[in-house]
């Protein structure tokens, strides 16, 4: 009997020079979070993004701790930020004692609906923070324009969003400080890890106080705040810098998967596709992800697929519907219902980098059968 297929959601590609750094890190015995992988990490990636300063953490999730513990934000301080997205910018902002305040998404692209921005600021905000959402970048002209208007700081999570452009220009190079995160199923990879990029010298240096437990000039183990050890090992440094390496390959494999997909789904009515483009970028698929017209019908599809063994994700689910902020007493009352659609009836398909051809035309094949 023939062993049976089984298509991740994800699977990573480690086609480089990751074995080669790795046992590099082995023989000299820089394994840990000091060793020169992580200062060449830290440089290329920021100069490929087209910032100043790197700063290498555990995980994107610590990126952000990081950053919104750099602004300086007091209780009371608010922060605009999308429904729509995973929840740890939300985590984040309310650990640090700060408020975040919700938009809804635009239903075509999933990001953040710029447009609704202005009306949420008060006196009492402080910073924006967008998050780039699944393939294509928030429109940031419009939120650059508020920032300055208003003198607000941006925080961008570019954490799905490696080598994504918007006009042209890098997205993580356009906020104060912009964060990353290298998990299996991004562009690039170091299995855990995650970057804060900033240009500006004073929250870079804030930044590497706050990943290293806060530890002080001078006398070591005195601490005036408190931080973090949210550091990155030599070792995830060493795959991360493999990884950028190939990162062109990356993305054009990454556009590959997501244009097969756009082309064997076309004539597949009752399922929102990806947008390919809009007028500031072209989608980079860091997911393929689609929504049914119905919750029923999107619980329906998976679960075909899964009989299969065709790995699927749901969407994110809405911050103002996350039980522990209802808890906390937070976003009483609010509808957000673009975002609570697409929350509802989206999920995503196998679409990593390790994808193979065969893989791919089996899922799409598969779909195909189910949809139709």
């Amino acid at each position: 009997m023939s062993e049976q297929r089984v298509v991740p959601v994800n699977t990573p590609l480690l086609s480089g020079n990751e074995k080669k750094y790795i046992l590099e890190c082995i023989d000299t015995g820089w394994i840990s979070s000091e060793g020169e992988f992580i200062k060449q990490f830290e440089t290329q990636f920021a100069a490929y993004i087209g910032m100043n300063h790197g700063i290498a953490v555990s995980n994107g999730s610590a990126a952000l701790d990081i950053a919104i513990q750099a602004l300086n934000l007091a209780a009371g301080d608010e922060v605009i930020m999308p429904t729509f997205t995973i929840i740890s910018p939300a985590l984040s902002i309310v650990r640090a004692g700060a408020t975040p305040v919700l938009v809804d998404c635009d239903p075509a692209t999933w990001n953040m609906d710029v447009h609704q921005i202005e009306a949420k600021i008060t006196p009492k905000t402080k910073a924006i923070l967008v998050v780039h959402i699944y393939g294509l970048p928030v429109d940031m002209d419009p939120v650059l324009q508020l920032c300055k208007k208003y003198n607000l700081k941006l925080v961008e999570d570019a954490a799905e969003m490696h080598g994504q452009t918007y006009n042209g220009k890098k997205c993580g190079s356009f906020g104060d400080i912009s964060i990353f995160s290298f998990y299996p199923n991004k562009h690039i990879t170091s299995g855990e890890g995650g970057m804060l990029l900033t240009n500006d010298v004073t929250l870079s240096e804030r930044c590497k106080k706050l990943r290293n437990l806060a530890f002080e000039p001078g006398r070591r183990f005195i601490h005036h705040e408190l931080g973090w050890n949210y550091r990155m090992t030599n070792m995830q440094a060493a795959i991360g810098l493999a990884q950028l390496e190939n990162i062109d390959k990356h993305l054009v494999k990454k556009r590959e998967i997501g244009n097969y997909y756009n082309h064997r789904f076309k004539n597949l009515g009752g399922v929102q596709l990806p947008v390919p483009q809009t007028a500031y970028a072209e989608n980079i698929y860091w997911v393929y992800a689609m929504v049914a017209p119905t919750e029923e019908r999107c619980q329906i599809l998976v679960q075909e697929l899964g009989k299969m063994n065709i790995g699927t994700r749901p969407f994110f689910w809405c911050m103002h519907e996350q039980p522990v902020f209802q808890k906390m007493g937070l976003f009483k009352n609010e509808r957000y219902p673009n975002s609570e659609k697409i929350a509802r009836n989206g999920f995503y398909l196998p679409s990593g980098l390790g994808l193979s051809q065969a893989d791919l035309e089996f899922v799409a094949d598969k779909f195909i059968s189910i949809a139709s």
